[in-house]
């Protein structure tokens, strides 16, 4: 199946019915009243994040999606069905934004979770909502109200712990080959990646991680240059970014300035993307003799490395690769754990909120009736007959 990560859906809410304007009418029961029912609720579309599914292919096909329309009230105060509402599956990872506003309204990023994105419209009333003491009789009833009706942007962000950077054919999809079972294009031209690829990087029996392999930035992608950074957005979600350089790059140009083009195009399309942890890792060490690796590595590390871990791999052979992975499954685990915490401590503190409301709550309550109680005690007893 061909990899599409963006596509357009309209989605088109239910309108509401409408209510009856009806009247009793039966054999001896004259003047039997209004008895005209309320109409039925308009149905609402919802995406659902579904793990069966990696592309927005299917919306080249459909992209309009309609929910039902409620039913109109009836007599004998029979109120209208509610309408069937829709329930759209996307990938996991789907962002969906408001063309018009601009306005994010869903985020899927777990499975099966679920967002309104159109609210049907509201029911009608019957002429029975209306009758009073002083209208015995009413001739009035509402229309049900308009579904909402959106067209949305779908963007796909694929879920991973690692995502790889560079330039084109800087090694990212061998590498992404020689630690997982991802078996992507690999060729000795640029751009042979051409759409985001996953690998699962497993180091022992639950201890893994997933790896996103997109297609090389070169300079001036921030302005199209390339394949841009359209791709960019499917490294949004990782944890960690790994920097590859090539450090004997084919065409005989300056790793350095290789990699500060990168660098830089990142901080353009994105300041809170470049600015995340970031690891260096110096490819192509095959091509060199091991009595010319530390001087011809040298300089790159001191002219790139900014504190942060520096590693040196051949990707084709696999060479430093074992340490590499290791360190990166230990960083993740970290940072998996801090997450759980903060998540616990969320968790507990919106509980305690919720108990301490719930007691207010009840003290409020109680108070109100110690109140009523005493200024019942206080008033004067009626005087009997």
């Amino acid at each position: 199946m061909k990899f599409v990560d963006e596509a357009r859906m309209n989605v088109i809410a239910g309108d509401g019915g409408n209510g009856c304007l009806s009247f009793r009418r039966e054999k001896y029961i004259p003047r039997g009243g209004p008895d005209g029912g309320d109409g039925g609720d308009g149905g609402s579309v919802f995406l659902e994040a579904t793990d069966g599914l990696n592309t927005l292919a299917d919306f080249r096909q459909q992209r309009t999606y309609t929910a039902g329309r409620g039913e109109n009230g009836r007599s004998r105060n029979c109120s209208g069905a509610k309408g069937d509402d829709i329930i759209v599956a996307v990938p996991i990872g789907t962002v969906a934004r408001d063309r018009e506003s601009g306005e994010i309204v869903a985020d899927l990023a777990r499975d099966r979770e679920r967002v309104r994105v159109a609210k049907g419209g509201f029911h009608g009333l019957g002429n029975t909502r209306f009758k009073s003491s002083t209208n015995r009789a009413p001739r009035r009833t509402s229309d049900g109200t308009p579904g909402e009706r959106r067209e949305l942007q779908l963007e796909l962000r694929v879920l991973a712990d690692v995502g790889l950077l560079g330039m084109p054919n800087a090694g990212k999809s061998t590498l992404i080959s020689q630690i997982s079972a991802a078996r992507p294009k690999v060729a000795d031209y640029p751009f042979t990646t051409l759409h985001p690829n996953l690998g699962v990087v497993s180091i022992e029996a639950h201890r893994s991680f997933v790896m996103a392999d997109i297609p090389g930035l070169i300079e001036g992608a921030a302005d199209g240059q390339g394949l841009g950074t359209r791709f960019l957005k499917h490294l949004a979600r990782t944890r960690i970014l790994l920097h590859l350089v090539d450090i004997a790059p084919l065409d005989g140009s300056d790793p350095v300035e290789n990699a500060h083009a990168i660098i830089t195009e990142l901080e353009r399309h994105d300041p809170a993307l470049a600015a995340r942890e970031r690891w260096l890792v110096l490819n192509k060490l095959d091509l060199l003799a091991d009595d010319e690796r530390d001087a011809h590595c040298a300089p790159i590390i001191e002219a790139l490395a900014e504190g942060g871990p520096v590693y040196r791999v051949s990707a084709v052979s696999g060479e430093g690769t074992r340490t590499l992975v290791a360190d990166l499954m230990t960083r993740i685990e970290s940072m998996r754990e801090a997450d759980a915490a903060a998540e616990a401590a969320s968790l507990a503190a919106s509980r305690a909120a919720t108990q301490a409301a719930e007691r207010a709550a009840d003290l409020a309550a109680a108070e109100a009736r110690q109140s009523e109680s005493e200024s019942e005690s206080d008033s004067p007893d009626t005087p009997s007959s």
